[in-house]
C-alpha cells in the first residue's frame, strides 16, 4: 500500500488542451449631439466551450474621435457555426463596463451584440457584420454599426489546478506528452515615467501638461514566436503627477537579443494602442509606442529591466519620452526541450483567471458626497509556490454613475488547502496601484485594497468565488468596504527549468 501511494503521488500528469482564439475587432460608434464618431477597437481572448460555443473576456479602447482615454472591460459569449468548410456564422454578445473622457456613458454598463459572417484562412479568420452598442445605465451612447474582426487560434496545454507544484525530472517526462519544445513567455511589472515634451491644451481642462512628469505603474506580457521575435500586450495606469484617470493599453511586437551567456538582454519593441484620461489630451486616443529595453539577470529567471522610448500620438499632438524600471520573470512552459537551454526538471505552476463584480459601499465622490459604485473586474493569479501567488487586476465601473472610473493594481496573496470534502478554500490578498476617473475621490490615483474570501469548486477548473475587502485612496477621500462575487477559471501548466 505504501509503494502504491508513493507512486500515485508522482504519476506524470495527463496533458489536456484548451482550444481558444484571440480576437482584434473594430467598430465606428455614432455619438450623440452630432459629435464625431468614436473609433472603438478591442482585444479579446475566448475559450471554446465545445465545437460551437465560446466564452471569454476583452477590452475596448477609443482610437478615433475626441474621446481619447475611453476604455471598457467586459465578458464575451457566442456561437461559431460552420456553414461550409471555411465559411462560418459568428453571433455573440459582449457585456461590460467603462467609459471616460467626459463621455455620456452614464454608469458605464453597456451591451454589444453582434452577428457576423466569417471566413477561415487556416492561420487566421476574418469576420464582418452588424453590431449594436447601448450604454444602458443612464448613458446616451446608442448606435448600430458595421463590425469587423480578425481571429487567431491561440490554444494551450494544461493540467488540473490541484496538481500545482508537483515536480518531475526531465528524464521522467521523456516518455510523456510533455516531451515537446517549450513556449517562452515573460511577465514584467514596472513603473514608467512619461516626461511630456509637447501637448496642446486639453479640450476638457484648457491646460497643457508640457514639461510635466506622469508616473505610471503596470505590466507587460510577452509571448515568443521563436528565439528572437515576440509579441506583447502592455497596460499602464497613472498614480502620480496628474489628476487620476490616465490609462493606456498596447499590443505590438519586438526583437530580443541576448548576450553575456544569456545574462543580458536587449529588446526593441514597437506597439500600437489606445490611451488617455486624467486631463491628458490624446485626441481620439490612438497612440504609438517605440521602446528599447536592457535587462540584467538577477537570479534564476528573474531580470531587472530598464526601458527608454516614446509614447505619442502619430501627429505628435501629444508627445512624451518614457523611462521605466521593472522586474521581469521568464517562463518556459508546456515542454522540456529547447535549442537554447538544457532543462533538468519541470514543475506544474498554478494559474487563476477571475472575472467578478465588485460593489463599493458609499464610495466617496469629488463633489463631496457618497454613493454606491459597482464595477466589473478581471484578476489573474500566478502561483509562486503552492499557496502564495502574485496577482494583477483591472476593473471598470458599470453601475453607480461613475462610468469613467478604472483600476489597475498588483499585489500578493495566499490560498489555503481545500476543505469541506476538498471543495472549498479561503484566500487573503493585498493589492495596490493606480485608480481614478468617474468622479471617484482617489486624488492622484494611488489606492490600496486588502481583501479575504472563499472559493468553492464546481469542477476541476471552475470555482465560485466571493470576497470581502476594504479600499483606501492615499491622496483622496475614497475609503470604502466592498464585496464581490464571481467565477474563477484555474489550471496548472508545466514550467521547465
Amino acid at each position: 500500500m505504501s509503494v502504491h501511494f508513493f507512486y500515485s503521488q508522482n504519476e506524470i500528469q495527463t496533458q489536456k488542451t484548451q482550444i481558444g482564439f484571440g480576437q482584434l475587432d473594430f467598430l465606428s460608434i455614432k455619438m450623440p449631439n452630432n459629435e464625431q464618431n468614436m473609433g472603438f477597437t478591442g482585444i479579446h481572448y475566448n475559450l471554446m466551450l465545445n465545437d460551437w460555443s465560446y466564452a471569454g473576456a476583452g477590452f475596448y479602447g477609443a482610437v478615433g474621435g475626441i474621446r481619447g482615454g475611453f476604455f471598457t472591460l467586459g465578458i464575451n459569449a457566442g456561437i461559431k457555426q460552420n456553414l461550409t468548410a471555411n465559411l462560418f456564422l459568428d453571433a455573440g454578445v459582449h457585456f461590460g463596463g467603462g467609459g471616460g473622457a467626459a463621455a455620456p456613458d452614464g454608469g458605464g454598463a453597456f451591451i454589444l451584440p453582434h452577428v457576423n459572417l466569417g471566413y477561415d484562412f487556416k492561420h487566421f479568420s476574418a469576420t464582418t457584420g452588424w453590431s449594436y452598442v447601448n450604454f444602458f445605465d443612464s448613458g446616451e451612447i446608442n448606435s448600430n454599426q458595421l463590425y469587423a474582426s480578425i481571429q487567431v487560434p491561440l490554444s494551450f496545454n494544461f493540467s488540473d489546478f490541484d496538481k500545482r507544484e508537483l515536480a518531475f525530472s526531465s528524464n521522467e517526462l521523456l516518455n510523456s506528452a510533455w516531451n515537446t519544445p517549450t513556449n517562452r513567455i515573460s511577465i514584467l511589472i514596472h513603473a514608467n515615467n512619461l516626461k511630456v515634451k509637447s501637448e496642446a491644451p486639453s479640450f476638457a481642462t484648457g491646460l497643457s501638461l508640457k514639461n510635466n512628469t506622469i508616473r505610471l505603474a503596470g505590466f507587460e506580457l510577452n509571448s515568443y514566436i521563436n528565439k528572437n521575435w515576440f509579441y506583447f500586450v502592455k497596460a499602464d495606469g497613472a498614480y502620480h503627477g496628474i489628476k487620476a484617470g490616465y490609462m493606456d493599453i498596447f499590443v505590438g511586437g519586438g526583437y530580443h537579443l541576448n548576450m553575456n551567456r544569456n545574462r543580458t538582454n536587449i529588446l526593441a519593441k514597437f506597439g500600437l494602442g489606445a490611451g488617455g484620461g486624467g486631463g491628458v489630451d490624446t485626441k481620439g486616443g490612438f497612440l504609438i509606442y517605440p521602446d528599447i529595453s536592457i535587462e540584467q539577470k538577477l537570479f534564476d529567471n528573474v531580470y531587472a529591466s530598464i526601458n527608454k522610448g516614446y509614447l505619442m500620438t502619430p501627429d505628435s499632438h501629444f508627445l512624451s519620452s518614457t523611462l521605466g524600471f521593472g522586474l521581469k520573470y521568464y517562463v518556459d512552459k508546456d515542454g522540456i526541450t529547447s535549442e537554447e537551454n538544457n532543462f533538468t526538471k519541470g514543475t506544474f505552476k498554478g494559474f487563476e483567471t477571475i472575472i467578478k463584480q465588485d460593489w463599493y459601499i458609499a464610495a466617496s465622490r469629488d463633489g463631496g458626497f457618497d454613493q454606491d459604485m459597482h464595477q466589473i473586474s478581471l484578476q489573474v493569479n500566478f502561483f509562486l509556490s503552492k499557496y502564495i501567488y502574485g496577482a494583477g487586476q483591472t476593473s471598470f465601473a458599470n453601475f453607480g454613475g461613475a462610468g469613467a472610473y478604472a483600476e489597475g493594481i498588483v499585489g500578493i496573496g495566499a490560498k489555503s488547502n481545500p476543505f469541506l470534502k476538498d471543495k472549498a478554500s479561503v484566500f487573503i490578498q493585498i493589492l495596490g496601484g493606480a485608480a481614478g476617473g468617474g468622479g471617484i475621490s482617489t486624488g492622484q490615483g494611488l489606492i490600496v485594497k486588502p481583501s479575504a474570501g472563499i472559493t468553492y469548486q464546481l469542477n476541476n477548473n471552475l470555482n465560485l468565488r466571493g470576497g470581502l475587502g476594504y479600499v483606501k485612496a492615499r491622496g483622496g477621500n475614497l475609503s470604502s468596504t466592498y464585496v464581490n462575487f464571481g467565477l474563477n477559471y484555474c489550471f496548472s501548466f508545466l514550467s521547465a527549468k
